[in-house]
């Protein structure tokens, strides 16, 4: 991909992540500083479009991202992913000053409630030794457009999260590492219209998946960053 291509395509994604509205070439050419026409702008969206990172939804003439483009953000940011790791962390932090020190049940579920709290939208952990999930913010994501415009995709996700939601993460490849499941790469059928990040955590002797849930407009790099800090916190309370 040509570099004024990329610069398009993350300008794209990130007006989208920030707003909720397709993109169309005058406010790239506005907000992004690009020094080309917006002649230009379109010719590149085109071939972007062609390559599958971007498409049209059929009320507007902007373009959102597509899963390949968000997969290719999440993959090339690394100078964007430097920046939300800063960010992430400094939130987590500054919101775990406001906690008081308590027993060790609950450590997973306040490292699920910071998380919440700092990513805006649901965070969740299996808790050790026992066959449930704590989740939390779920009234962050039902907040999100894609959801209100959708309430029937909002239902089957709560009914995931509610049920059947442990032995479901059981069937996706979770290690140490922050996997992360952009639209139709999720496992999970009721997910395919979501992105999820999931790791493993360690608490003593047994571990559990913690992770963070939402739409495909997410802040990827903040995110995978956030749930490292909770990880690494719980891990470091022990």
């Amino acid at each position: 991909m040509k570099e004024r291509q990329q610069q398009i395509l993350l300008a794209i994604i990130d007006n989208f992540i920030r707003t909720a509205i397709p993109v169309g070439s005058k406010t790239v050419v506005r907000h992004y500083q690009l020094r080309v026409s917006g002649a230009t702008v379109r010719n590149e969206m085109q071939m972007l479009e062609e390559q599958g990172l971007i498409c049209s939804p059929h009320t507007s003439a902007g373009r959102i991202p597509t899963t390949k483009g968000y997969r290719m953000f999440v993959e090339s940011s690394k100078k964007e992913a430097e920046k939300e790791e800063k960010a992430a962390k400094s939130t987590f932090l500054q919101t775990l000053e406001g906690y008081q020190a308590v027993q060790d049940r609950q450590q997973v579920y306040r490292a699920v409630d910071i998380l919440a709290r700092v990513v805006d939208n649901i965070a969740f952990a299996t808790v050790p030794d026992n066959d449930r999930t704590i989740f939390l913010g779920l009234s962050n994501t039902l907040r999100q457009p894609e959801f209100m415009a959708n309430p029937e995709v909002a239902s089957r996700v709560v009914e995931v999260l509610e049920h059947d939601f442990v032995s479901l993460l059981g069937t996706i490849d979770i290690d140490e590492e922050v996997r992360v499941y952009i639209g139709e790469e999720n496992l999970i059928q009721q997910f395919q219209s979501c992105s999820m990040l999931v790791t493993k955590y360690r608490l003593g002797k047994s571990s559990g998946v913690m992770g963070v849930l939402g739409p495909m407009r997410m802040r990827y790099a903040y995110n995978r960053a956030a749930l490292e800090q909770a990880r690494d916190f719980l891990e470091s309370e022990e």
